[in-house]
């Protein structure tokens, strides 16, 4: 186990470049699986979750190494072993995106129910409902979904009673190789959802979003490899410009579209965080300063192009300083406020009204304490506090840090940001 120590109250200046879309990356690596022929995924962050995607791909019998830095490719001749173990679902919820595509290319998987981060029962009960739309028959049992298309998987309709992304890429993999046409209402519109659509086009897939909820898929019998670059984790960006703005301080962050941001940014327009957009030497730079006051929001979680609950947590953090009381209202996972009592425990007033909503009063001064991460977002959570804080914090759980940051802390370090890793 290993620990942050972090001592705060230092502004952050400079610059930074985030790394490629954790919640891209994953379902990109699982689309290699669709074809035999070599894929090459360029931009990819060195995180734990890729480690565990490569490891269990690997296992199944295919080949995936790293390549010239930041790429990895993926080669899918053949399956040798078509399981995904429990292992790898209570390290990586992720893990379950591969049942779409080796479904639909090998004609049967099995593969364990999902663990993942505790922010909720985050059921996948809609994947498998998909697969059987799609002719799939599916059996739960011990733990397993064991699922079998001995004669393939055919078009169907798909329609989701809410919008669910990793629900809408399992629905989409399992489509793109399935014969006949395939329509998929109520389908997610996050831009890592649009980055993979990208990816399987350059691989011959047929798929048009003809509405902003609805894609339709004409099923090939066969894909190519291809090469694709990963966009930037707008997650990761959103961290950083809460970190300018908490710390006093002032970073200009490269490698994302801030168009994927439109929610996130009007949040911090109304609460007069300072930022403009920039065009640098390799593309748009997002420049986000400090105020001396912020104004408090009512801040409400929705599918994109809502405000994305992965940044809920760490924008709490920029609540306790604002001036007067701010209100949370959580929609899309039950359990996504558990974060608040180590927030608590640092100084933050907040009251948590059920398991869904939050009253945050501000402003208030952190102080470090010893706190423990429960999950990705809270981690990141903690280490924003950690930075705006008066005195040192030790941070427990860095490893639901590494999830889905790549090395955060030297990224932080040479922002100013006084923090170290230590094991315990």
């Amino acid at each position: 186990m290993q620990k942050f120590i972090v001592t705060g109250g230092v502004p952050l200046h400079g610059d930074v470049r985030v790394a490629g879309a954790k919640n891209a990356v994953l379902k990109m690596m699982a689309a290699a699986a669709l074809t035999d022929e070599p894929c090459l995924l360029r931009n990819v962050p060195r995180i734990s979750d890729v480690m565990i995607m490569r490891e269990t791909m690997a296992d199944i019998g295919f080949n995936v190494r790293r390549v010239d830095g930041d790429a990895v490719e993926i080669t899918a001749v053949d399956a040798d072993w078509l399981f995904v173990p429990l292992e790898a679902a209570m390290k990586m919820r992720s893990s379950f995106i591969l049942l779409g595509p080796l479904l639909t290319r090998f004609g049967r998987v099995i593969i364990s129910n999902p663990g993942g981060d505790r922010i909720g029962r985050r059921p996948v009960d809609l994947h498998v409902e998909a697969m059987t739309r799609l002719g799939a028959e599916v059996e739960y049992k011990n733990g397993y979904y064991f699922a079998s298309a001995p004669r393939g998987l055919r078009g169907a309709r798909i329609e989701f009673p809410y919008v669910t992304v990793m629900g809408t890429e399992n629905a989409l993999l399992a489509a793109v190789r399935a014969s006949g046409t395939t329509v998929i209402d109520n389908a997610a519109r996050e831009p890592e959802v649009d980055d993979l659509i990208v990816m399987l086009r350059a691989m011959g897939a047929r798929i048009e979003r003809t509405a902003p909820h609805r894609l339709e898929i004409e099923g090939v019998e066969r894909l190519s490899g291809a090469e694709h670059r990963v966009i930037g984790d707008r997650l990761e960006a959103g961290t950083f410009a809460i970190a300018a703005a908490a710390t006093g301080g002032e970073i200009r962050i490269h490698g994302v579209r801030p168009a994927d941001l439109g929610a996130f940014l009007e949040v911090l327009k109304r609460m007069c965080v300072p930022f403009e957009e920039e065009l640098g030497a390799d593309g748009p730079v997002l420049r986000v300063g400090s105020a001396s006051s912020y104004r408090p929001i009512d801040l409400e979680t929705r599918p994109y192009p809502g405000f994305a609950t992965d940044l809920q947590a760490p924008t709490a953090v920029l609540m306790t300083q604002a001036e007067g009381e701010s209100t949370i209202h959580e929609t899309i996972y039950e359990d996504r406020l558990d974060y608040t009592t180590e927030l608590c425990k640092m100084g933050a007033i907040i009251e948590v009204v059920d398991e869904r909503r939050a009253r945050v009063a501000g402003p208030t001064p952190l102080r470090g304490r010893e706190v423990e991460i429960a999950d990705l977002r809270a981690g990141a959570t903690l280490v924003l506090a950690a930075l705006a804080a008066q005195e040192t914090s030790v941070i427990s759980g860095v490893e639901h840090v590494d999830r889905g940051y790549e090395q955060i802390e030297s990224k932080l370090v040479a922002l100013g940001a006084q923090i170290h890793r230590i094991d315990a």
